[in-house]
């Protein structure tokens, strides 16, 4: 953060400091344990803990200053809604910080990855601050932005909604520079209602932007292109259409992962990435994209895409083992997302020419339509030819009963899930996935044991392999 004194932080958020007044400069952190050294702890009083009971515990962390609700015996700065102050107190950094590029990103799918993908990309360009995981939200944005010093050249940060105007809202504190809608899908249609509805809520982050901001905008649905008209200033495309001014061809995939032609208005170049699956693709033609309009050469962004390693758990972590490749995938489940890792199953599986094995789990959130969605994802792993479609705790994924294909279908609960592993063989492939909520990085786990267990091999033999 900025350096700041205490008695101006306290001006800025409307509250009144307690204590002698120091200079701030440390990030803020809303968790006691994660306080940076000379920092803020932000006490934020929730369903089922009081952060005013952690301020001791902030401080022997580190933590100089508290902002609070309540009268605490630390120094710290007494104001009415400490969620608000967080937020004023990042607008305010941001505004001071005039030279900082900020890069908000949004859409139904690939927001976590694209940003890992751009952090490493504009790494390599100067300072970059980005979120951990998917620090999205009304408390994550603000703290990301707090992260941000001087020195700091550009700051990335992922913005999700729940309801309409969370965008808005999100990009009123951090005020984009560039604004990058991935896609329109069908991610959270239970709280929203309709994919229009998620679509003009998608659009909020164009909306912000002032004439001279920059969209970038995916072609992959009929709503993000139509974006383009809530824009004065420039736009950038990209996605697979020879329209697109940022797009990939000549694609090809090795071992799971995809090679293609960089195609930008500024040349081409080739492009290996290091990530699984063909729909990586669109996650980094979005970073060329961002690159593109900050004018950083061509080589240097093919160069930073094809050495990229992904940060977050769980999405498409490749493991082997036993000669049995697993795709954990367990952070989080889509329509859209389940068709990719399907897809990328398949494509392992016939690499390597062993049976394909599809653990699947709900996926939440998508309202009225959750029966059908759940069918469409059953009927298309018959049509793909997966050879085993396990349905766990999730009848719904039964396909149309006029569906076509030879895959065999498993219907069982996480127990019965493992007993159906015990059957998998030397040089098979399994995708584990589902929603959050249903914790399968837990089942992954004990896939993995029980494969080990049935092909005679230590998780020691494993891991020399």
């Amino acid at each position: 953060m900025i350096t700041l004194k205490a008695s101006q932080i306290a001006q800025i958020i409307n509250g009144a400091l307690v204590g002698d007044d120091i200079d701030i400069s440390a990030p803020s952190a809303i968790n006691s344990a994660a306080v940076s050294k000379g920092g803020i702890f932000f006490a934020l009083v929730g369903e089922k803990s009081d952060g005013h009971d952690f301020v001791a515990d902030a401080f022997s962390h580190g933590a100089l200053l508290a902002v609070t609700s309540k009268t605490v015996a630390q120094r710290h700065i007494q104001v009415s809604d400490v969620s608000q102050a967080l937020a004023t107190l990042a607008k305010f950094v941001r505004e001071e910080l005039k030279d900082l590029k900020v890069i908000g990103i949004t859409g139904s799918q690939g927001k976590t990855t694209t940003k890992d993908l751009l952090k490493h990309l504009l790494s390599g360009q100067g300072n970059t601050v980005a979120p951990a995981g998917n620090y999205n939200n009304e408390l994550g944005v603000p703290l990301t932005l707090l992260q941000c010093d001087r020195s700091t050249k550009y700051a990335i940060i992922e913005m999700g909604a729940r309801h309409s105007g969370d965008i808005a809202h999100l990009a009123s504190i951090a005020r984009p520079d560039l604004a990058v809608v991935l896609r329109v899908g069908m991610a959270h249609i239970g709280e929203f209602g309709s994919i229009e509805t998620i679509a003009k809520t998608k659009s909020e982050l164009v909306s912000s932007l002032s004439p001279s901001g920059i969209a970038i905008l995916g072609q992959y649905d009929l709503f993000t292109p139509a974006m383009a008209s809530l824009h004065a200033g420039k736009t950038i495309t990209f996605g697979s259409g020879h329209d697109s001014d940022v797009r990939a061809t000549e694609i090809e995939m090795r071992e799971g992962r995809p090679h293609f032609d960089l195609v930008t208005p500024e040349g081409r170049a080739a492009v290996g990435l290091q990530l699984i699956g063909e729909h990586q693709i669109s996650n980094a033609l979005a970073c060329a994209a961002v690159a593109t309009a900050l004018e950083i050469p061509l080589d240097s962004i093919a160069s930073a895409l094809s050495t990229a390693i992904i940060e977050s758990k769980w999405r498409m972590e490749i493991h082997e083992f036993s000669d049995v490749l697993l795709i954990n995938d367990s952070y989080n489940a889509s329509p859209d997302a389940m068709e990719a890792a399907l897809r990328t199953l398949t494509l392992f599986a016939q690499e390597r020419g062993g049976r394909s094995w599809a653990f699947v789990g709900k996926m939440a959130e998508l309202g009225e339509s959750s029966a059908h969605a759940h069918s469409q994802v059953g009927t298309l792993a018959l049509t793909l030819g997966i050879d085993h479609l396990v349905c766990v705790d999730a009848p719904e994924y039964a396909p149309a009963q006029d569906a076509k294909g030879e895959t065999a279908l498993h219907f069982c609960d996480q127990g019965g899930a493992e007993e159906v592993a015990s059957q998998i063989e030397a040089g098979d492939v399994i995708l584990v996935k589902a929603s959050r909520s249903e914790r399968f990085e837990i089942l992954a786990e004990k896939i993995e044991q029980v494969v080990r267990e049935h092909l005679g091999q230590s998780e020691t033999e494993g891991d020399r392999q």
